[in-house]
């Protein structure tokens, strides 16, 4: 069976659809651009939760709020700033969360060092510009994450911080 449609008919059809798809834009970027939005203030609050914890002093198996370990920090801010609970070693943190690229780094996001993926002997938290913040030996501070005495393994996102 033929149906043939006259241009006229065609031109009409074709616009009603422009039209349609014109009226959804409008909706799914707002929709787009307020989940960005909203992904980018958890990014800032996990940033600015981990700064109010900058010189506070090193200590094996703390997580807070006076003293840390690498991972007890790591805890404590995602716990402090978008109620996301971690797993309390670093080690289980690495196991329990999503990889990420390091090409593909944003703030909030965790990196993972050691000796390879089984022996993921410490890990802090990506801050931008090649820095993280994390709990060492000198406490808690920012440095950059490629360094010459870190073995950078992996790097997360335990929370959905997509940009």
């Amino acid at each position: 069976m033929l149906i043939l449609i006259s241009k006229k008919t065609t031109k009409k059809m074709i616009l009603l659809i422009a039209v349609a798809l014109m009226a959804f834009v409008p909706f799914i970027a707002n929709t787009h651009a307020a989940k960005a939005s909203q992904n980018n203030d958890q990014s800032e609050k996990l940033i600015q939760v981990g700064k109010k914890e900058l010189g506070k002093p090193y200590r094996w198996g703390a997580t807070g709020p006076h003293s840390f370990d690498c991972s007890g920090f790591t805890k404590f801010v995602y716990k402090h700033s978008i109620s996301k609970n971690l797993p309390r070693t670093a080690q289980a943190q690495y196991n329990n969360s999503k990889k990420v690229s390091s090409n593909d780094l944003q703030k909030g996001d965790l990196v993972y060092f050691g000796s390879s993926k089984h022996s993921i002997s410490h890990v802090g938290m990506y801050i931008g510009h090649g820095k993280m913040i994390d709990a060492q030996n000198r406490g808690v501070v920012t440095e950059k994450v490629h360094a010459p005495w870190w073995h950078l393994v992996s790097c997360s996102r335990p929370a959905n911080l997509n940009h």
